[in-house]
């Protein structure tokens, strides 16, 4: 294991922050202050030292600062030095933002020098959860896919290229289909290159599946609830039962074309990897994760996130992750809340977690940093 950890952070016009700068040691963090301090904007701008829109899904112009009467957000930038490794191991340091105000394509920097976002995936991994994942097991198909692809995605950081292909190509065969004209060449190609990233999807998903569900299986002692895991997309259910890439994407490319009309009637289209979904059952009660209580959904969830964090961890020629928790604590009674801080710290991850009470974290007085935030003002806590 290559642990990662961030040294030092600092925000320039990030959302609520006019400019913040912070030092790290490598412990977890907690954060505590009231709703609508800024607990949630930092672990934000953590996020977006990763390929993607962040935690919260957020376009570039949405997270900088604005004033009243300020018509777009600022230019913002989010800065990071990241050791991996040992303390004799060197730093580095990493930047992102966006250079003028309402941008949309945001700048990466690495040791100073532009790089494209791909490359901050080789220096950090993240896991998170939030509070919008609350609802997980009960809002639609898309939000649990989503889900797991962000697991995925710490694995497999290609994948995010993957998707954004497939969907690239699946919206633009719906143009074709719904707005026309519909030329057989051009559907065929753009079918193929949904094929190919489809397969590419369909293998990672597979992959993560099965190493969460080992993963799982290991995890008996402790007190959050054991989940039995599967993906109901017949894509990936090919790769699950041993079929290779070749024959995966082979069986979609013809899959696409007899349904054409099928999809240009629906507005929308019915075959592909983009229709499965992610089953979790509550193991020890045989009961789907939709039926069980808010509690006990949070706990399943959490447990997912830290059986990759977990499994990550270990793997080698990789960095470790970095965990972000937002208002976990306070939905865990104090049994698990204490198995939490037990195992962040025994897999000597960096973790940012964030509650209103300062309470919430006397379980990690002595192991991790503490501090408060208020109007935007990060205040270190002494414990």
């Amino acid at each position: 294991m290559a642990a990662s950890v961030l040294t030092r952070l600092a925000l320039t016009d990030f959302r609520s922050y006019a400019r913040a700068e912070l030092a790290l040691d490598g412990r977890p963090v907690w954060l505590a202050g009231p709703n609508g301090a800024g607990k949630t904007n930092l672990l934000e701008a953590v996020s977006f030292l990763i390929p993607g829109r962040g935690l919260r899904g957020s376009g570039l112009a949405e997270v900088g600062r604005r004033l009243p009467g300020e018509a777009a957000g600022r230019a913002w930038a989010v800065a990071v030095t990241v050791r991996v490794g040992g303390d004799d191991d060197g730093e580095t340091r990493l930047g992102t933002g966006v250079e003028t105000a309402g941008a949309v394509r945001r700048v990466v920097r690495v040791e100073g020098e532009p790089a494209p976002p791909g490359r901050l995936a080789e220096h950090l991994r993240q896991v998170w959860l939030t509070p919008a994942q609350d609802r997980l097991f009960l809002e639609g198909a898309a939000e649990r896919r989503r889900f797991f692809d962000r697991l995925v995605f710490a694995a497999e950081p290609i994948h995010a290229a993957h998707v954004q292909a497939y969907e690239k190509a699946l919206r633009e065969r719906m143009r074709l289909l719904t707005d026309g004209p519909a030329d057989a060449a051009w559907l065929d190609a753009l079918e193929a290159r949904m094929a190919e990233a489809g397969a590419l999807m369909a293998e990672a998903r597979a992959r993560t599946l099965t190493a969460l569900t080992a993963e799982i299986a290991t995890r008996g002692e402790r007190p959050f609830p054991l989940a039995r895991l599967s993906l109901t997309g017949e894509w990936e259910r090919l790769a699950l039962e041993g079929a290779d890439f070749a024959d995966i994407e082979a069986r979609l490319a013809k899959a696409l074309a007899p349904v054409r009309e099928r999809d240009a009637a629906a507005g929308r289209a019915l075959t592909g990897p983009h229709r499965g979904d992610l089953a979790v059952v509550h193991a020890e009660k045989d009961r789907p994760a939709a039926e069980c209580s808010t509690g006990e959904q949070k706990a399943l969830v959490l447990n997912l996130i830290l059986a990759q964090a977990a499994r990550l961890a270990r793997a080698e020629g990789h960095p470790s992750p970095i965990l972000l928790l937002d208002e976990v604590a306070a939905h865990l009674d104090a049994r698990r809340r204490a198995a939490l801080f037990d195992e962040i710290e025994a897999l000597s991850l960096q973790a940012f977690l964030t509650g209103t009470d300062e309470m919430l974290f006397d379980g990690l007085a002595g192991r991790a940093q503490g501090l408060r935030v208020e109007g935007s003002e990060l205040v270190e806590i002494g414990r």
